[in-house]
């Protein structure tokens, strides 16, 4: 009888187990597919159809900047004579395999990408910080286009680790002007938005493959361009240096609204005051609002409502920047818009 009961005990914590199992994994696709659903739920920025700027084929005469909006923090600046590139992100892996696996460059999705832009000949990439989604390609696209290659050390290393000539590398000096045909570029020390991921520096040549995470911050940058037919301020982060831009003046603001609406209140108006109020512009235009996971070729979307509340920034902006008489704008993707200067395209919806 002890043989008949144990052999029976045994078959129920068998069945038992069975049914753990199956409810286990039946609870984990359920996760899966919240997830799933979540990182897809993106919201729409319809509400803001007015503020999309116009692309002009020809450039009217006279001196003029032209930005083409590339994603992220990438922007190719122009003014027919003379273009520089920030960052110059292009290769956007999947989620997955920026999270879960090993990432490197893709030069032929860069070529074309640059083809596509009209970015020949550039006489610098300049990356305002290190993380992967605006410095890994960097120092492709500074080599496809025979530009130096411009910011902190570790975008240094991140050159180095790919054999990027040494010649050609130069390390941001804050409060430095540099000078590129006519235009004046000065790199301001700043923050990065403070998600507490990937900071630190690179300290040694970064060689792909690599860890989406091993493409640490390195320090950021407020960039100031000056040239005669006005200025702009390109912030690639949402985060900021208490007083660093006091005193600078910029016509048109490139702001980095990556996280922003996952802050509260107080953090937007303090990045707010701090950054745009300083500099004095007469229009405020966001960038990193995309989901850089998503292919550049494909119509931008704005980033997952579980990672970032890409209305609730949208709808602060609108509201500062109608209190303050400034304003408010979009720049279309792969298309450029004068900004500055003879022809420049009126700023989107003054709200």
């Amino acid at each position: 009888m002890t043989g008949e009961g144990d052999c029976a005990a045994y078959t129920l914590c068998i069945r038992a187990m069975r049914r753990l199992l199956i409810a286990a994994l039946v609870l984990l696709a359920l996760s899966a597919g919240w997830l799933l659903h979540r990182l897809n739920d993106r919201p729409s920025l319809d509400a803001w159809a007015s503020a999309w700027l116009a692309s002009q084929s020809d450039a009217a005469p006279g001196p003029h900047v032209a930005v083409t909006f590339l994603g992220v923090s990438t922007l190719l600046i122009s003014d027919g004579e003379t273009s520089f590139m920030t960052d110059g992100f292009f290769t956007r892996r999947s989620k997955a395999s920026a999270f879960l696996g090993r990432i490197a460059p893709d030069p032929d999705l860069i070529a074309r990408s640059l083809e596509r832009a009209g970015a020949h000949e550039l006489a610098a990439v300049i990356a305002v910080h290190s993380h992967y989604d605006h410095a890994m390609d960097s120092p492709e696209v500074a080599r496809r286009t025979g530009a130096l290659l411009l910011g902190s050390e570790s975008t240094a290393n991140i050159g180095r680790g790919v054999g990027f000539p040494e010649e050609r590398i130069r390390i941001l000096a804050p409060g430095d002007p540099m000078r590129f045909g006519r235009f004046t570029v000065t790199p301001i020390e700043s923050r990065h938005f403070p998600h507490g991921m990937a900071m630190g520096e690179i300290r040694e040549p970064l060689v792909p493959p690599a860890r989406a995470m091993a493409y640490l911050e390195g320090g950021s940058f407020s960039l100031l361009v000056a040239h005669e037919a006005g200025s702009l301020l390109v912030q690639g982060s949402a985060g900021w240096l208490d007083g660093a831009l006091a005193g600078r003046h910029a016509d048109v603001v490139l702001l980095g609204i990556g996280g922003l609406g996952g802050r509260d209140q107080a953090y937007r108006e303090d990045y707010w005051r701090e950054v745009v109020e300083p500099v004095g512009p007469r229009c405020v235009i966001p960038i990193h609002w995309d989901d850089f996971t998503l292919p550049l070729d494909a119509p931008l979307e704005p980033a997952p409502k579980l990672l970032d509340d890409v209305v609730a920034s949208m709808e602060f902006l609108s509201g500062k920047t109608s209190a303050s008489g400034i304003g408010l704008g979009l720049l279309p993707v792969w298309k450029p818009v004068t900004l500055l200067g003879a022809g420049a395209a009126p700023c989107g919806a003054l709200r």
